[in-house]
């Protein structure tokens, strides 16, 4: 497999200080990011840098407000969120960012014209991670989701390129984004709860008789209840509709890095189809999807893909 040197070249990222900030970004790619990692493979390796730094960037913030430190409290991790911002408006203004995820991320909204505003959304969706510990429905949680998911579905597709206006993909690219956080919600169900938050609507889950303490009480014990088993169900459901919503958007990309994408979906979907399989049980285990499947799913994808580049589309 190439590595990040050789990426960086083909990116044309020559700078010393950009390409260490770059590397330090694909390494938290790859660290926390797996099956996002493994379909990004398949891009041609002059596009890797640019996904690197916005997933990089994305799991760096996201892991100050999921993982503080011991004794870290709410307001300090504010603090650090009011800083990753100033540094961000500096960066995306010209300015010198001090943190390398935000340099690298802001050289690559340059590179590639990419909407301050999908940032700062992203970085609200953050914060309301410090305050929010329920969404009442849909409606309250695709506020959340448009910001934590869709705009990284956003920031992303100027890097893979389309084959039709970039408004027509847009959607597509949202929902794809906001497929791979449902299914999230869905297998981290018991790791939130240890967090105080519950990424299920409310009202769906009232509707099969569940609330927090059943949910509770099934982390507790690490045993499934019909009643969640079912609520479950309902939002898995929801879940692929999402999917069959996004994956029009696949055949819209660049033809070199729409086997990427395609890739991704086949893997995060695989992990709703283990959960559906297990009948909903989040509590004994994590799903994932066996590295056997991933590696049917991506060596083909690899094919498609070199085919891509060979024809030069």
């Amino acid at each position: 497999m190439m590595g990040a040197a050789a990426e960086l070249d083909a990116a044309g990222i020559t700078e010393a200080a950009l390409r260490r900030d770059y590397a330090h970004s694909r390494a938290l790619h790859a660290r926390h990011g797996r099956t996002y990692y493994l379909a990004t493979r398949v891009l041609p390796a002059g596009r890797r840098p640019a996904v690197h730094a916005l997933y990089g960037f994305a799991r760096w913030v996201d892991d100050m407000v999921d993982e503080p430190e011991a004794g870290q409290t709410a307001e300090h991790t504010a603090a650090l969120l009011d800083g990753v911002e100033r540094d961000l408006e500096a960066a995306l203004s010209g300015g010198r960012a001090q943190a390398p995820p935000v340099r690298a991320l802001a050289d690559t909204a340059r590179r590639y014209a990419i909407p301050a505003e999908y940032f700062t959304a992203f970085m609200r969706s953050m914060r309301l991670d410090l305050t929010v510990t329920g969404y009442a429905d849909y409606a309250e949680l695709s506020d959340y989701t448009y910001g934590s998911a869709a705009v990284i579905g956003l920031q992303v597709l100027p890097v893979l390129g389309t084959v039709v206006p970039r408004s027509e993909a847009e959607p597509h690219a949202a929902a794809l984004g906001t497929a791979f956080q449902l299914t999230n919600f869905l297998r981290d169900l018991a790791e939130d709860l240890d967090r105080g938050r519950v990424y299920l609507p409310a009202d769906v889950l009232a509707h099969h008789g569940v609330d927090r303490e059943l949910l509770l009480r099934c982390r507790r014990t690490r045993l499934q209840d019909t009643r969640v088993r079912r609520a479950l169900a309902e939002v898995a459901a929801f879940n692929r509709a999402v999917y069959r919503e996004a994956e029009p958007g696949c055949a819209m990309l660049s033809a070199v890095a729409r086997p990427c994408v395609e890739t991704a979906l086949r893997l995060y979907r695989g992990i709703l189809d283990e959960i559906e399989q297990a009948e909903y049980d989040v509590w004994s285990r994590r799903h994932r999807v066996a590295r056997s499947h991933r590696a049917r799913t991506a060596v083909p994808a690899l094919g498609r893909a070199l085919m891509a580049r060979a024809f030069g589309t």
